[in-house]
């Protein structure tokens, strides 16, 4: 008998397993097959790019209420949707960003600007104002009378609530802390030799009882409540106006300054930041990390808000608006997705942290494709043209002008030092990096 051989295909393998599924496709993965894959790749990638740019629409929502410009901005802890915020007009608003409407709005919170805001728990919400007192709201209960008020001898400029204990801190001409059970507070902490106003101040989120404060000084000091005295105080070149702890990263403390940059400092080594972030065309006014601590938000009186990358010195990501004013405050959700921003204009607006990325439901395909398109775009970002358009954002005319004369105005200066170090003698005019000149002092 002739045996005869025949080619055997199982149908299983050549039809989709489940309904809905692509159809399996066999493809020779042999590279002399496919000559022109990289090229295909790349082209791919360029698209890719071009896409994220287009889509790139960040603005969501202006939350409107205050009749005065937004001074201070503060999240909810382990909540998505509840931010609040306060005003020079004396008024504190607490938002839904879900349905942009107003959980709790006090108009006369304070006789003044409200200067700062914090929530204790999940229901109460501290805000201090230069009409030297601290109040304590009852949010559920919806009263416009204060459960409590602490109050000071001097105006407040900041305030921050203990992660765990019924505790919170002040600022004013020295740092205080308070029990939410007594309306005095318990301990002042100053550094010896201090004679200025802190600006600001901030508990540490993964050693609470550590805080640190700014000042008008120039100095950034920090604090330990155990031992009740200020630790260590670094004098810097220029004011810092805001302060954060990275929230996963518990060394690492960034500081927004008046000299257009933001520095990164590893409390272990105060004498030199770790990283300095250079964009911003006007004083810093506001930073805050995101819960990630993979990225952190900034604004300034340059009217725009940039989305920075840790260890990045170059920005991300920028957000302007042609009516949004000097931007004094930005917060990131819990959730990393939306950051809100608070100008002098009086709104408080609400932006995607990726401008690209799409809102509401996406399937697994569309996922798979999303993903496939950031990862071509990031293994071709050293290639020209396709890094030239990932890299490039529009800005608003009179921050490109103010950049611009900023480039050539440290260019000028760079040269300067060069010609002045070359026609002195060998060794006597040593240059200086960066990160050394930020940082005049340590003190302990």
């Amino acid at each position: 008998m002739v045996k005869i051989s025949v080619l055997q295909h199982a149908p299983s393998q050549h039809l989709p397993t489940r309904p809905g599924d692509p159809t399996p496709m066999a493809r020779n993965l042999d590279p002399l097959m496919h000559p022109f894959a990289r090229a295909r790749e790349r082209t791919r990638a360029l698209n890719a790019a071009k896409m994220d740019r287009m889509f790139a629409k960040p603005f969501i929502a202006s939350l409107e209420g205050h009749t005065d410009a937004v001074e201070v901005l503060a999240r909810k802890p382990h909540d998505l949707i509840t931010v609040g915020s306060g005003s020079w007009d004396g008024g504190v608003i607490i938002h839904n960003l879900s349905l942009r409407t107003h959980i709790l709005r006090l108009p006369q919170a304070h006789k003044g600007k409200v200067s700062g805001l914090c929530f204790s728990g999940e229901s109460r919400i501290l805000s201090c104002g230069v009409d030297r007192n601290v109040k304590l709201w009852d949010i559920e209960s919806q009263s416009d009378k204060p459960a409590l008020i602490f109050p000071g001898k001097s105006a407040f400029n900041s305030i921050d609530h203990h992660r765990y204990e019924p505790l919170f801190a002040t600022a004013s001409d020295l740092i205080q802390i308070w029990d939410e059970t007594k309306t005095s507070p318990i301990s002042n902490l100053t550094f010896p030799t201090s004679t200025e106003t802190i600006t600001s101040v901030r508990f540490n989120q993964s050693e609470a009882s550590v805080l640190a404060s700014i000042g008008t000084d120039r100095t950034f000091t920090l604090y330990d409540i155990r031992t009740g005295k200020a630790e260590r105080r670094v004098i810097m070149q220029f004011t810092s106006n805001a302060l954060s702890w990275c929230p996963t990263h518990p060394t690492t403390l960034l500081l927004a300054s008046e000299d257009h940059n933001l520095y990164t400092f590893d409390i272990r080594h105060m004498s030199t930041p770790t990283q300095i972030y250079k964009a911003h065309v006007a004083a810093v006014m506001s930073c805050e990390w995101s819960p990630t601590g993979l990225e952190f938000v900034s604004g300034g009186w340059d009217r725009t808000v940039r989305i920075w990358k840790k260890d990045k010195g170059t920005g991300e990501d920028v957000f302007h608006g042609k009516r949004m004013g000097r931007v004094s405050s930005t917060v990131f959700t819990n959730d990393a997705r939306f950051v809100v921003s608070g100008s002098d204009d009086g709104n408080v607006r609400v932006w995607k942290s990726s401008a690209s990325e799409k809102l509401g439901v996406v399937n697994a395909r569309e996922r798979a494709a999303i993903e496939y398109r950031a990862k071509l775009v990031e293994r071709w970002k050293d290639d020209k043209e396709v890094g030239k358009v990932a890299r490039t954002r529009h800005l608003p005319k009179p921050v490109y002008t103010a950049s611009k004369l900023k480039r050539t105005m440290l260019e000028a200066e760079r040269v300067k030092e060069e010609r002045r170090r070359k026609h002195t003698r060998a060794g006597e005019n040593k240059p200086k990096a960066e990160r050394k000149k930020t940082v005049i002092a340590e003190q302990s």
